[in-house]
């Protein structure tokens, strides 16, 4: 237990000294999942919503895929977009490898899934009842969508929570394209591989601790937000 102690006391003096560069790494880390989870929305959501929505041989297989890409695994989505990136490869000439758009593209990667078959699911649930006295009263497909879009809103938060969790808690896909370059790439869960590998547990924990915090933060907010929509829809 002593070694546990001896981290523990070391990643507190560390956070307290400012010796070890915690809240850069916490920044970036932010940053990165932070835009990823932005473009899984974006893209994620409407696929979603097609796939809750729609009856076809098509959107089955799409269903399928999608559920199949929440098991994505990140060494995997790190491989292919780093052989996409390199030198060598289709999109080299872009000369992203080793930057942070090239870990928000990963990220997106492994994202895009998790959004897309949450907010599927959440699609699925709202009856079809609704959907159709929306059509009889002359409701557009659009509209119809965004009917369905606003029913589902609760999925949809637990979408964005679930696509969160997913890529703030990678490490695979980000060390891959990323490189865990001190005060460049470097994010959470590589730091605290690097320090880990270099037998500094104290920071190592730290982070840990800091990462951990962050994900019940962020799940905070958005039960918060949750409670907030359903005290709106009782009132």
């Amino acid at each position: 237990m002593s070694l546990f102690a001896e981290a523990f006391a070391d990643g507190v003096a560390a956070l307290a000294s400012g010796s070890v560069d915690v809240w850069g790494v916490v920044a970036t880390s932010l940053r990165v999942s932070g835009a990823a989870v932005a473009f899984a929305v974006v893209v994620g959501v409407p696929a979603g919503l097609y796939l809750g929505m729609r009856r076809s041989a098509a959107r089955n297989v799409l269903l399928v895929l999608a559920n199949a890409g929440m098991g994505l695994p990140p060494v995997v989505v790190g491989l292919v977009t780093a052989m996409l990136l390199s030198r060598r490869g289709p999109l080299g000439s872009l000369d992203l490898l080793y930057t942070r758009p090239a870990m928000v593209i990963a990220q997106v990667i492994i994202a895009v899934p998790v959004v897309a078959a949450v907010t599927a699911a959440a699609a699925a649930s709202v009856p079809f009842e609704l959907r159709l006295q929306a059509r009889s009263l002359g409701a557009s497909r659009l509209h119809e969508a965004m009917l369905v879009l606003r029913e589902a809103r609760m999925g949809l938060i637990a979408a964005v929570a679930a696509g969160f969790g997913a890529v703030i808690s990678e490490v695979g896909a980000v060390m891959m394209v990323g490189g865990n370059l001190e005060g460049s790439t470097r994010v959470m869960t590589t730091a605290i591989v690097q320090y880990t590998r270099m037998g500094r547990y104290g920071p190592a924990l730290a982070l840990s601790a800091v990462l951990l915090a962050l994900i019940v933060a962020v799940n905070v907010v958005l039960a918060q937000v949750q409670r907030s929509a359903e005290r709106f829809e009782r009132s």
